[in-house]
């Protein structure tokens, strides 16, 4: 299959809207949401509504706690996402063995886990025994024209003859792998290096396909890096040096973030932390590919945790608690001027949040990125408050929230009746559609681009809450149903984005 060209332009410089949903909550019967058809239907969904954007979290395949932001690579996609219904219509397997084997509620990580990756598997065996054919053609040149696919299947491949435990406790010939054992495993565990490859390539056919059926429709994508990669990934495993390990490979340091809004304690996330300085000897070489992967496969990423390109919260590996840490100065500019040299325009949007410095500020407005302003953090410090609409400027991203908060109405209605009336105030409401009301202020926002989670546009409870930050459990689950879209919500949706000048087709 053919993959169309995509141009990438700088964006959000306009009045427009999108909406935030992860693949991973589109209904349909694999237990978890897929890029099949379901995803093309609520690609129409948007459409119709007039949206010129589909915000998604990473779509790399999940490390820990089923967390998109912790992932096995930073340039891999997740095989859960493949549509098992494409696979049997293309033959790789048979159409019996695609029912539905899970409840549609929400995500069952453990059931799709045990299940699907067998399908998956037996997909491959299929294809690799298959003739030589157009497809097999196609295949190979995606494994020869990937530069980060071999690495990481064999990853992928050693983590299964080790059961699935960390390559660190891996024996020291796989964990800290030198040529000559790198030939010897490549050829050993040639067979799973083999069916690696080709869910990786089922996984981009469809994501391309996908993206160029969006963009018939006029949806844009909007992707996203996290700055941090996960210690068992792939990336540290072959690129040790690239980051600030000991002579074992074991952190000394860990990511993280101080006491904030979300965490008294701050956050642990316990990534390992670049070597800047070895980075920038090389010129950010594993940066620069990491960019121009994402951007081959979104219009615009967000980069998660900007602030840490400035200075990143550095936590000796050895604590509990985010709590004793230190800022530790990270690249700064001098990395983004050697992607901007490398790579072109940078459609970026920095995820700003959290404790923001003049520095921080000053990187992200050299370069044009526009910053993220969160409705649900609006309410609480009087008329300054810069999250407040009145206090935005163009170019910034509105968001009446984001995957880590809870629903608007979650939100409201947890919050004490005295900033309940303050909410009601400044939104000109009565409080019997307060979410509408609220997704009213950011429409009428002075930023050029607005976001809203599906679960605001449906108007649903904190049951339907994405992630709650600092847990480790019941996060990433949720789904919605297509009966929770009611029949005129599109044209509702699209004469709201009409009156406020955020249609797509009908822009200023």
């Amino acid at each position: 299959m053919a993959t169309k060209r995509f141009r990438r332009q700088t964006m959000l410089k306009r009045r427009s809207c999108g909406v935030l949903l992860h693949p991973t909550s589109l209904p349909g019967h694999d237990g978890i949401g897929t890029l099949g058809d379901d995803a093309r239907r609520f690609v129409d969904l948007l459409s119709t509504m007039g949206m010129s954007y589909w915000q998604v979290l990473p779509l790399t395949p999940p490390a820990c706690g089923n967390s998109p932001y912790s992932s096995l690579s930073a340039f891999a996609g997740n095989p859960l996402l493949i549509d098992l219904r494409q696979l049997a219509r293309e033959g790789d397997l048979p159409l019996e063995a695609v029912g539905s084997h899970f409840p549609e509620e929400r995500v069952d990580y453990g059931g799709v886990s045990d299940v699907k990756p067998g399908l998956l598997h037996q997909a491959a065996a299929t294809f690799l025994a298959a003739e030589r054919s157009s497809r097999t053609e196609e295949f190979w040149h995606f494994c020869d024209t990937t530069p980060w696919l071999h690495d990481f299947a064999l990853f992928m491949a050693l983590k299964q003859h080790y059961k699935g435990k960390s390559w660190q406790k891996w024996p020291k010939e796989a964990a800290l792998l030198t040529a000559e054992t790198f030939e010897k495993a490549s050829l050993k565990l040639g067979p799973e290096i083999g069916a690696q490859k080709y869910l990786q390539w089922q996984f981009s056919r469809q994501w391309q396909a996908l993206r160029a059926y969006a963009a018939s429709r006029g949806v844009s994508f909007i992707g996203d890096i996290p700055i941090f990669v996960a210690y068992d990934s792939a990336d540290v495993w072959r690129n040790r040096h690239l980051f600030l390990l000991d002579g074992q490979g074991r952190p000394t340091s860990v990511a993280g973030v101080p006491p904030d809004y979300f965490s008294r304690t701050g956050q642990l996330w316990g990534n390992p932390l670049y070597d800047w300085e070895i980075l920038e000897h090389r010129g950010f070489d594993w940066w620069i590919e990491r960019f121009r992967h994402a951007f081959s496969l979104f219009d615009t990423v967000r980069i998660d945790h900007f602030r840490g390109f400035e200075a990143a919260w550095q936590v000796p590996a050895h604590e509990r608690t985010a709590e004793r840490g230190a800022w530790g100065a990270g690249p700064g500019e001098r990395l983004f001027e050697a992607v901007r040299s490398a790579l072109g325009a940078l459609p970026i949007i920095a995820e700003d949040l959290g404790i923001i410095t003049p520095a921080v500020e000053a990187l992200r407005d050299r370069f044009g990125f526009p910053g993220m302003k969160i409705l649900q953090f609006a309410f609480d410090s009087g008329p300054a408050n810069p999250y407040l609409p009145h206090n935005c400027v163009k170019n910034c991203v509105v968001y009446t929230g984001t995957h880590d908060n809870d629903t608007t109405l979650g939100w409201y209605t947890g919050q004490d009746e005295h900033h309940r009336s303050l909410v009601r105030d400044y939104v000109g409401s009565n409080g019997r559609d307060i979410v509408a009301d609220i997704v009213r202020i950011a429409l009428m926002s002075v930023a050029d681009t607005v976001v809203i989670p599906f679960q605001d546009i449906l108007g649903l409870p904190g049951t339907a809450r994405m992630n709650l930050p600092g847990t480790a459990f019941g996060n990433w689950e949720w789904r919605f149903s297509w009966d929770m879209v009611h029949r005129g919500l599109a044209d509702e949706m699209n004469g709201r984005l009409e009156r406020y000048g955020r249609r797509r087709g009908n822009m200023t």
